[in-house]
């Protein structure tokens, strides 16, 4: 595969001193701009590998670079994350006292950018979810699938060349999937360097994406391309 981003070879992560092993053996390897399902049943390791490429655990066993950097051998992984990874998780995680387009400010507060140049890109992130008019509420005030595109806008923050999705509409009506979904075939095309993981349970979500890959217990047990109809 050309213009590898994520390469994953062995790779173990072990609990209670290996009696439980969330991943054990696991190979990958996701190209630039690819955009992957990882799907499979609850405990199968799926959200255990996401937390490793965002560098929020350490492998055990095995090998895994981001963009030709060993993520075991990281000095600073809370850099890592602001600089090269945005994340959305399933609980949107936002901050109830703050607007939206504060939130959305949030990441870029060690990134060295004037107060006046993180507002206007927090405004500007707020506008690519199409929330202008939103932007100045507090995350209360909004409705769940607006809470979720609030955070994508903050996971996008950076600019990060990977975007990182832990079941990111599980908490969702089909109206605010269907936006959801329309959000990342928008990001596939404006962004195409931007290599997008979402781990998901949903068809729906896992047939938008361009490769599915499903785990089972701790292994990959299928890696195919979605074939549109």
């Amino acid at each position: 595969m050309s213009d590898v981003v994520i390469e994953v070879e062995g790779l173990g992560k072990y609990y209670e001193t290996e009696r439980v092993r969330a991943l054990d053996g696991l190979s990958l390897t996701i190209a630039r701009s690819e955009m992957v399902a990882i799907t499979g049943p609850s405990g199968c390791g799926k959200s255990t590998l996401l937390h490793l490429l965002a560098a929020l655990t350490k492998p055990t066993s095995g090998r895994l670079s981001v963009e030709g950097v060993d993520l075991a051998k990281l000095k600073d992984a809370a850099r890592y994350r602001r600089e090269r990874v945005g994340l959305v998780f399933q609980l949107h995680n936002l901050f109830p006292h703050l607007t939206a387009a504060q939130n959305v400010e949030i990441p870029m507060l060690g990134a060295g950018l004037s107060l006046r140049a993180r507002r206007n890109r927090a405004r500007a992130l707020i506008a690519d979810v199409g929330l202008s008019d939103q932007q100045d509420r507090n995350p209360t005030q909004l409705s769940g699938g607006e809470r979720q595109r609030v955070a994508f806008a903050r996971a996008l923050a950076n600019d990060p060349a990977i975007l990182l999705a832990d079941e990111p509409t599980g908490n969702l009506d089909q109206r605010a999937v269907q936006h959801t979904l329309d959000l990342m075939a928008r990001l596939r095309r404006d962004r195409p360097d931007l290599t997008i993981v979402v781990v998901t349970h949903d068809d729906t979500v896992a047939r938008a994406c361009g490769r599915l890959i499903r785990m089972v217990d701790g292994h990959i047990a299928a890696a195919d391309p979605i074939t549109e109809t």
